[in-house]
């Protein structure tokens, strides 16, 4: 644990200072936030900036302490390949993955996304440096994964069906597609539509846990709600994002869809939980409860139900805790009983 900890005060630390001077563009971390925003559009500075300072703030003693506490966790004679098949929508997405499995005292045998396989490696080069006993606990496979003994693999529905098929033998957990959603009643101050800003545009809402769907209220005032977003506008000047953005509402116009628009997000009447970037669906209820019922039909399509009372808060869907599992899949106990 304690390799881990330092690497959550070097994040905080390198977060610190990066805001203060700007980075420094020797530092091993700055080189691979380079590398990283060149390979992938999408890892824009702020936002891999983000996911480091998420983690920082995870990774401190107390945090550890507490979530390792909950579970049984003794020294392993003979430890356990586990593969992770890693997601790369948005920046270390597996990290939470990783770090279950070397903290269970099994050995990780890793395929990194392409669309993110400079972040972790350079986290794991520290990781290494603090504790050199997990050299041998971590690899990173480019080709088939061959001689584990268990696979955690994230994806979406289409991938869910050939990892289905490749690794169905052996323990598992696979991930499919999941999207997250938000109850709105009306009643939201300008703060909170103002933090569920933050949970819709975060990551430009590739994640699973970005809100892509809200529900509200037979007429609903949207004026609140645009008004409060506001502060986001500038996520237009992002190409790929404004790419998007023309894209999707020009085929909503095309096909003489009703949506709402504000400049740069499309809001469109929709059932589906899903929406493509630069857009957010929404749907009307009449009763919540009723709402709620339905929800909970569907809710291992749901990742985050967002609202005001007893779910995830307004602005923290991209700030999940230590024991925050993806799916509700307890992936610690999972390895733990292996």
């Amino acid at each position: 644990m304690a390799a881990f900890v330092k690497l959550g005060n070097y994040l905080r630390d390198f977060c610190e200072n990066y805001h203060s001077t700007d980075g420094n563009p020797d530092d091993g971390l700055m080189q691979a936030i380079y590398s990283a925003e060149q390979h992938n559009g999408w890892f824009t500075r702020e936002n891999i900036l983000f996911s480091l300072q998420q983690w920082g703030d995870a990774l401190t003693e107390e945090n550890l302490t507490e979530w390792l506490s909950k579970y049984d966790i003794q020294p392993v004679a003979a430890p356990k390949t586990i593969g992770i098949v890693m997601a790369g929508n948005i920046p270390l997405v597996g990290f939470h993955d990783f770090i279950c499995v070397l903290l269970s005292g099994n050995r990780v045998l890793a395929k990194l996304s392409s669309n993110d396989k400079i972040l972790l490696p350079f986290l794991t080069k520290y990781l290494v440096e603090q504790e050199p006993a997990l050299k041998d606990s971590i690899t990173f496979v480019e080709g088939k994964m061959e001689d584990f003994d268990a696979v955690i693999a994230t994806g979406s529905n289409n991938t869910s069906r050939y990892f289905e098929y490749y690794f169905g033998k052996k323990p598992n957990i696979i991930r499919k597609n999941r999207n997250s959603v938000a109850i709105l009643t009306g009643n939201e101050t300008k703060e909170e539509l103002m933090a569920l800003g933050e949970d819709i545009f975060r990551y430009y809402g590739l994640g699973c846990r970005n809100v892509s769907k809200i529900f509200v209220p037979k007429d609903y005032d949207f004026e609140p709600f645009f008004n409060a977003i506001f502060e986001f506008k500038d996520i237009i000047n992002e190409h790929k994002y404004a790419n998007n953005y023309d894209y999707n509402k020009a085929v909503y116009l095309m096909s003489e869809f009703k949506i709402l628009d504000n400049g740069f997000l499309v809001l469109k009447e929709d059932e589906s939980l899903s929406s493509p970037i630069s857009a957010l669906f929404y749907t009307y209820y009449e009763d919540e409860s009723d709402l709620r019922k339905q929800l909970n039909v569907m809710e291992e399509e749901i990742q985050c139900v967002v609202s005001a009372k007893g779910d995830v808060p307004f602005g923290a869907t991209q700030k999940p805790k230590l024991n925050d599992y993806a799916d509700g899949v307890d992936t610690l106990e999972f390895l733990l009983q292996l």
